[in-house]
């Protein structure tokens, strides 16, 4: 089973990926996110949400730098990270960044993000 840091890649893989259905697995069931568009609270939810950013932000490379574990336990870990993004809004180029803190925690299927939150 991955140590939560080899999850994080495989986390932002997966959002790289552009596919919700990749991201499913990786998000806890009752995950609560926090963007700046607001909070989602249920895998669904944050799935919808990050959906709608697929598609505003196309083309979208999305980075997890400068990481800092917080806690890394057997079953639970935190960690506060800044993130990039660049891609196409409206057909111009954009780009930005951010700070990140994630709740990973690990069951039966593998680690799983259960809290997220970004802000610039």
């Amino acid at each position: 089973m991955d140590d939560p840091a080899t999850f994080l890649r495989r986390y932002e893989q997966a959002t790289n990926s552009h596919d919700p259905a990749r991201l499913a697995p990786l998000i806890a069931a009752d995950a609560s996110y926090w963007f700046t568009d607001g909070s989602h609270h249920g895998r669904d939810a944050v799935l919808a949400a990050i959906g709608r950013t697929f598609a505003t932000i196309t083309d979208e490379t999305y980075r997890i730098e400068d990481v800092t574990w917080l806690y890394r336990g057997d079953d639970q870990a935190a960690c506060r990270y800044r993130f990039r993004w660049s891609g196409t809004v409206d057909g111009r180029a954009a780009s930005g960044a951010g700070r990140g803190t994630a709740i990973l925690v690990r069951g039966d299927d593998g680690w799983q993000v259960r809290h997220e939150h970004l802000s610039h």
